[in-house]
C-alpha cells in the first residue's frame, strides 16, 4: 500500500486502509454526535421533559434533574453507547497508523532536536511534577493520557493526538493538507485579538497548554518578527510540538512548565493566550494560572483565552444532560467545573482591571467560542 499523500517528516500518515478505517468512524461520530444527540434532544422536548412534569408538577429545572429524567431512556442510552463505543473505536484506528510510524518519527524528532540550532527551541524540565488529578486523567480517554511514554524520546502521545484531529478533519470534509485549515483557531484567536487591542502588534507571545502546537503556528506566521512562545505540562506533547513546528520552518520555543508556575520572569509577554486548556485542568487551577498570566503581561499586552461555550444559559438542557454524561464517563472530568465558574469575577480576583476584564463569546461561522481575559494599563 501506498500513503494517501505526500508525506512529511512528522505527518500523521495513514495509509490506504488505515484511512478508510479513519472515515468510517469519522463519519460514525459524526453521526452519533449531530443526527442522534439532535433525536435525543427532540425526544427530551416533547416527552420526557413533559413526562417528569406530569409526574413531579414541573419541568426538570436543572441539568441532575433533566438527567434522572433522561437516564432510563433508551435513544439516550443509544447515544450514551454510540459515543462511549465509537471513542473506543476511534483511539484503536489511530492507534494502528501510530505503531506503525512512530518508530520512524522518534528517530526523525531526534534529528530534528539533536540539529544545529534553527531559531526554536525544546526547554524539558525534570523539576516538574504535575500532580493528581491532571496527571492522573486521561483526557477524551486517551489510552495512557497525555503523559504516557514508552520508549525513550517518546512523542506517541503528540501523534495519536494528532491522528484524532485529522480524523475530525476529515469527517468535517476539510483538507488535512493545508497548514491555512490546521491553524484555523489560532487565525481566529489572532482576528479576536486585533479586536480587541487594535494597537497591539505582539513582540513576545506565550501559548498556553499549547499541545501539540498546531494553533501556535498561527502566531508565527502572523507575527514572523515576534518571539513565540508554547508551554505544556505534558512532555510527549512538547517533544511532538518541537518536532512539528521545526519540520515545518517555524522558530518558536517550547517548555514543559506549569502554566500556574512557569518561572518566566515577570512582565515577559504582550499577548497570552490558550485554546480550551481550561475545561482540561482542574478548577483549583484556574485562580493561579489567571494570577500568573496577569504576572507575566507587559503593560499595555493582552490576555486572551479561548474555550467551550456549554454554559447553562446558552444550551437546553438536553444537550447539558449529554455534556454531564461526557464528564462523568468519557474523559471530561473539568468541563463542568470550568463552564460553572463566572470567569470575570476570576479574572478580577487575579488582579486584572475590572474596566478592561472581560467574558463573553465571539462567532466564527454558525459556531461560537467563549473568549475571557483582559489588558493590563
Amino acid at each position: 500500500m501506498t500513503e494517501c499523500r505526500p508525506a512529511q517528516p512528522f505527518d500523521f500518515t495513514p495509509v490506504h486502509d488505515e484511512m478508510a478505517r479513519l472515515n468510517f468512524v469519522g463519519a460514525l461520530k459524526k453521526y452519533v454526535n449531530f443526527t442522534v444527540e439532535a433525536a435525543f434532544q427532540d425526544r427530551f422536548d416533547k416527552e420526557i421533559a413533559p413526562a417528569h412534569a406530569r409526574a413531579h408538577g414541573q419541568p426538570p429545572a436543572n441539568r441532575k434533574e433533566a438527567g434522572a429524567a433522561s437516564a432510563a431512556d433508551p435513544l439516550f442510552q443509544l447515544w450514551a453507547s454510540l459515543t462511549w463505543h465509537s471513542q473506543n473505536m476511534m483511539w484503536d484506528t489511530v492507534q494502528q497508523t501510530t505503531d506503525r510510524i512512530i518508530d520512524d518519527r522518534v528517530a526523525t524528532f531526534r534529528t530534528i532536536r539533536d540539529q544545529p540550532a534553527s531559531g526554536g527551541s525544546l526547554h524539558l524540565n525534570d523539576q516538574l511534577v504535575v500532580k493528581a488529578p491532571v496527571k492522573t486523567t486521561e483526557i477524551h480517554r486517551q489510552p495512557g493520557g497525555y503523559w504516557r511514554e514508552r520508549r525513550p524520546d517518546d512523542i506517541e502521545a503528540g501523534l495519536v493526538y494528532t491522528g484524532t484531529v485529522e480524523m475530525y478533519r476529515a469527517a468535517k470534509g476539510m483538507s488535512a493538507g493545508k497548514s491555512a485549515t490546521k491553524d484555523t483557531l489560532g487565525q481566529f484567536v489572532a482576528q479576536v485579538a486585533a479586536r480587541r487591542a487594535p494597537d497591539l502588534v505582539p513582540t513576545a507571545v506565550l501559548d498556553m497548554g499549547c499541545g501539540t502546537a498546531e494553533q501556535t503556528h498561527a502566531y508565527k506566521r502572523l507575527w514572523p518578527d515576534a518571539d513565540v512562545h508554547g508551554l505544556d505540562c505534558a512532555r510527549p506533547f512538547v517533544r511532538y510540538a518541537h518536532g512539528a513546528a521545526e519540520s515545518a520552518g517555524l522558530a518558536i520555543h517550547f517548555h514543559e512548565l506549569d502554566a500556574a508556575e512557569t518561572g518566566f520572569p515577570g512582565a515577559s509577554f504582550d499577548f497570552i493566550t490558550s485554546i480550551i486548556m481550561f475545561h482540561e485542568t482542574s478548577a483549583a487551577q484556574v485562580p493561579r494560572i489567571l494570577k500568573e498570566c496577569w504576572r507575566l503581561l507587559k503593560p499595555g499586552g493582552l490576555v486572551l483565552h479561548l474555550d467551550v461555550p456549554y454554559h447553562a444559559h446558552r444550551i437546553p438542557l438536553a444537550k447539558q444532560v449529554t455534556n454531564d454524561w461526557q464528564v462523568r464517563h468519557n474523559g471530561e472530568p473539568f468541563w463542568t467545573g470550568f463552564v460553572d465558574l463566572d470567569m470575570k469575577a476570576e479574572l478580577e480576583k487575579a488582579g486584572f482591571d475590572p474596566q478592561t476584564a472581560f467574558a463573553d463569546y465571539e462567532a466564527v461561522g454558525p459556531a461560537a467560542y467563549f473568549f475571557f481575559g483582559g489588558r493590563k494599563p
